[in-house]
């Protein structure tokens, strides 16, 4: 690439999901191909993409089977658009979606490509189950056996505990332990209250209902499998139903419940992006550009309050590099992992002891909470690891597009102690 290469403003064209659903209800018969291939097929439809040939589509899963490999290379291929558009797996847990829109926009920004679709997609339904590693050698043995006697004597060797499953454990590989156990160190740590989750989590509720009930989700969602809508929102929650549920990690002192966290689940998402030149000559829409992004990581072995606190540090440095500040928004859409972490992010910014504590250079300062997740979020719609940034981005995006103009903030963070912040505008 020479010196002379400028960078091009990246729009923000479409965007298409499916309904999430919890872990084991709609989508328990159906994997991450067939759902991301259910998301793609309603993007191409609705912007009339059949036949295209794309610069590329990037996306990924955060929990595979090996028969996903080269995924949504494989998607694209099940897609209506033209088999030559090429494809690649990304994965940076539940950053994925988000880390796949900002990739296909630096090939777009630095004109490698005109046009491309990020997306993401995640089943725990259909969660991939190792055999035991005495089985997997017995079973090795018996392929190597060069008679039927010596396969049946490998087989002999079996014993029933070697056939139980080697279920994945939710939990960081570091520490041994699961990110609600992390949070509810987070929660402690920072005092933040059982009723401030719950009241918070059934914010989000209700303003999903309430975007659904005015029609704002219906050009967004590809009913999938017999869904139509995100069947983890509850719509009649109050905080009376809230306050019965019982602790789901810290089963004595602990303070996130199920209905203060995100369930396990399942879901696809997706977002079309193109330079304006492209969209124009296509006679699509403009939503909104992206124009600024940030990818931070934390230490949060020692300290480990600090698992889902590294968007702090992406959000500084991004709003730094912008020359804006934290108010400086008419949106905010911070992912809801747990109400207890997206509260702590809160806290930490109109802290200056708690930001310096945490190493900050400063203090952000407070948000007018009335912008923050205002069509509900993860807690609401659930949390499909993979699929959480495209459904955020556009959410973004059409909230920008309605109003005209503004900007807007989009914080997610991740396993293993990182977090992405992005900064969209209209």
């Amino acid at each position: 690439m020479n010196n002379t290469t400028t960078t091009r403003k990246v729009a923000i064209v479409g965007y298409n999901r499916i309904p999430f659903a919890r872990a084991n209800t709609a989508y328990s018969n159906v994997g991450n191909q067939d759902m991301m291939v259910a998301a793609l097929n309603g993007l191409i439809d609705k912007y009339h993409l059949q036949e295209k040939l794309l610069g590329e589509v990037a996306g990924g899963a955060v929990i595979k089977h090996t028969y996903d490999n080269n995924l949504i290379r494989e998607c694209v291929m099940k897609t209506a658009l033209d088999p030559a558009t090429p494809a690649c797996d990304l994965q940076q847990a539940c950053d994925t979606g988000i880390e796949s829109a900002v990739y296909i926009a630096n090939k777009i920004a630095l004109g490698q490509i005109d046009c491309g679709i990020a997306g993401g997609v995640d089943s725990i339904s259909d969660i991939p189950m190792a055999m035991s590693e005495n089985l997997r050698k017995i079973l090795l043995e018996a392929r190597q056996a060069k008679s039927l006697g010596g396969r049946i004597k490998s087989f002999l060797k079996i014993r029933p505990k070697d056939l139980v499953p080697l279920v994945p454990r939710n939990e960081e590989s570091q520490t041994g332990l699961s990110m609600g156990g992390h949070t509810e160190v987070t929660a402690k740590y920072y005092k933040i209250s059982r009723e401030d989750q719950d009241q918070f989590a059934l914010r989000s509720h209700l303003n999903m209902a309430k975007a659904y009930d005015e029609g704002f989700f219906d050009d967004m969602i590809t009913p999938f499998n017999g869904l139509e809508k995100d069947n983890n929102l509850r719509k009649d929650s109050t905080m009376e139903k809230l306050a019965k549920l019982n602790p789901a990690f810290d089963k004595v002192n602990g303070t996130l419940t199920a209905g203060n966290s995100t369930p396990l689940s399942d879901g696809a998402s997706c977002i079309l992006l193109a330079s304006e030149e492209w969209a124009k000559e296509q006679g699509l829409p403009i939503l909104a550009y992206i124009t600024f992004a940030e990818i931070a990581a934390i230490e949060y072995v020692k300290k480990q309050q600090n698992l889902l606190l590294a968007p702090l540090f992406a959000a500084s440095r991004m709003l730094e590099k912008a020359g804006l500040n934290l108010q400086d928004f008419d949106y905010y859409e911070i992912h809801e992992a747990f109400a207890a972490q997206t509260l702590a992010t809160l806290k930490i910014w109109e802290s200056p002891e708690l930001s310096t504590e945490l190493g900050l250079k400063k203090t952000l300062g407070a948000i007018d909470r009335e912008k923050l997740n205002v069509k509900g979020s993860s807690l609401a719609a659930a949390h499909p690891f993979a699929a959480t940034g495209g459904r955020i981005i556009g959410v973004m995006a059409k909230l920008l597009n309605e109003k005209g103009s503004g900007r807007g903030l989009v914080s997610i963070c991740a396993a293993g102690g990182q977090g992405v912040t992005m900064i969209i505008e209209k």
